[in-house]
């Protein structure tokens, strides 16, 4: 008797066209198919005349293998169809798997086809250029809490991931529970395509953003694609993620500061102990532990209510134009791009020559000198303090005497000599716009950086900084 043999073939996603041609000759040559009775409709054009097919309903893949293995011992060649590809979410592991279970001799070969997923990214340009994976939302053989441990993997890892199964009868909620997973650590922004029966007559191709996704338009029959933190938009319409090749030709430095700043900023965020604060201070917060890796920033942070959104807009409005520092550390550290985009002064006193002479002849610091001159100039202007309590104790005493009235006050002096004093000094004044690093922490670094968050506010809401590096 002829040996008999099973093939197990993808044959795409539904398009003869996509059909590989060795597909094609496995199904010419088959004495039998066998299949979900759905999918014949995409070989009947090619079956022999007198080649058996053998339908199923959904959900009775173990009994498919089972009649492909019967059948084959009786010397036939069986040929098991699958959608797409049939190694992925296919039939070709549990044929394997019953081979092993059966102690069958039959041979067994698998052809590959174009998966759902391959498809649905050629339809919608070049979304899976680099690092990727895939993730089914059906639990019927998986628990749901490992397939969201699977989600938030994937999504913390920056990967385009394709999703399988969104959608069913019973299944209507774990693609929300997947959007929501993704918004905690992606873009809002972030490109996500999504193609209705890819290439099939009714086809339909949908792009849109993380954000505006609605899971309530996705059906069984649809393949979801999110783009990761490099995917665009192109100009024709198209979803691509870059593989690098012109970052790594020609891309400017700044373009791969921003790039490695979102990142951070995106795992800092992911880490943060509470997500649901205001955004502007989140946006100040992001800033401070992004210059210090110190978590330790969500306790000791302070900002009044709106600051760093009041003084933004104080800056944008050109109501104010100025920033006056305690030492030049923090002026070097405020970025360059920001003060020429807004038109903004930045400038510390402290090697002002006035200031050595006043300082010798009033008896105070250099930095104290440094204020006062400042405040002569410049009353209304926004000042930051990174170095020297004294400095902020003198604005303190200025305010109080009417003879300063800052737009804000950035209160982050470092030590252990009057440093907290001077902060409650500050915390003091109710009608000024504050930000305060409390406690002994502080220092030029984060000064500056604070002053950086006020300047680029309008990168929060779609967590882009780093533009003005």
């Amino acid at each position: 008797m002829k040996k008999g043999k099973i093939v197990v073939a993808g044959i795409g996603p539904g398009g003869k066209e996509d059909i590989s041609p060795a597909v094609l000759d496995a199904v010419k040559t088959a004495d039998v198919v066998v299949g979900y009775k759905y999918y014949f409709q995409f070989i009947e054009s090619v079956l022999s005349p007198g080649t058996v097919c053998i339908d199923t309903g959904m959900k009775k893949e173990q009994l498919r293998a089972e009649q492909a293995f019967d059948l084959a011992e009786e010397g036939k060649t069986v040929v098991v169809i699958s959608s797409g590809d049939s190694g992925i979410y296919g039939m070709a592991p549990l044929v394997y798997e019953m081979k092993d279970e059966r102690d069958s001799d039959i041979e067994v070969e698998v052809l590959p086809g174009i998966s759902a997923f391959q498809k649905a990214a050629a339809l919608l340009g070049a979304p899976i250029g680099h690092d990727f994976c895939v993730i089914s939302l059906s639990d019927l053989m998986t628990p749901w809490a490992t397939i969201e441990k699977r989600i938030e993997a994937a999504a913390m890892a920056d990967f385009i991931t394709a999703v399988y199964n969104p959608k069913s009868n019973g299944r209507y909620w774990q693609l929300h529970r997947l959007k929501e997973l993704f918004l905690k650590h992606r873009d809002p922004q972030t490109p996500v395509g999504y193609v209705r029966q890819a290439g099939r007559e009714d086809q339909n191709i949908t792009l849109t953003t993380l954000e505006a996704f609605d899971p309530e338009e996705i059906d069984m029959f649809t393949l979801v694609l999110l783009g990761n933190s490099q995917t665009y938009k192109s100009a024709d319409g198209k979803m691509i993620t870059p593989r690098g090749y012109y970052r790594n030709k020609g891309m400017q430095a700044d373009k791969i500061g921003q790039d490695i700043m979102i990142r951070s900023f995106q795992t800092i965020e992911s880490e943060l102990a509470n997500k649901n604060i205001p955004l502007d201070h989140k946006w100040a917060l992001l800033h401070s532990i992004h210059t210090t890796a110190d978590f330790d920033m969500e306790k000791v942070l302070y900002t009044d209510e709106k600051a760093v959104e009041q003084l933004h807009e104080a800056f944008i409005s050109k109501k104010v134009s100025t920033i006056i520092t305690d030492v030049t550390m923090v002026v070097s550290g405020i970025r360059k791009g920001a003060l020429e985009r807004l038109g903004i002064e930045a400038k510390c006193y402290l090697h002002d020559p006035r200031v050595a002479q006043m300082a010798t002849e009033k008896g105070i610091t250099r930095t104290q000198a440094g204020i006062r001159l400042a405040v002569e100039e410049h009353p209304d202007a926004l000042y930051a303090f990174g170095n020297a309590p004294t400095a902020l104790i003198e604005l303190c005493d200025l305010i109080r005497k009417g003879k300063a009235s800052p737009v804000g006050v950035i209160g982050a002096p470092v030590g252990f000599v009057n440093v907290c004093e001077s902060k409650h000094m500050l915390k003091s004044f109710p009608s000024i716009p504050k930000i305060i690093v409390e406690g002994r922490k502080g220092g030029s670094n984060l000064a500056a950086t604070l002053v950086n968050s006020i300047l680029t506010l309008d990168d929060a809401e779609q967590l882009r900084p780093g533009r003005d590096l």
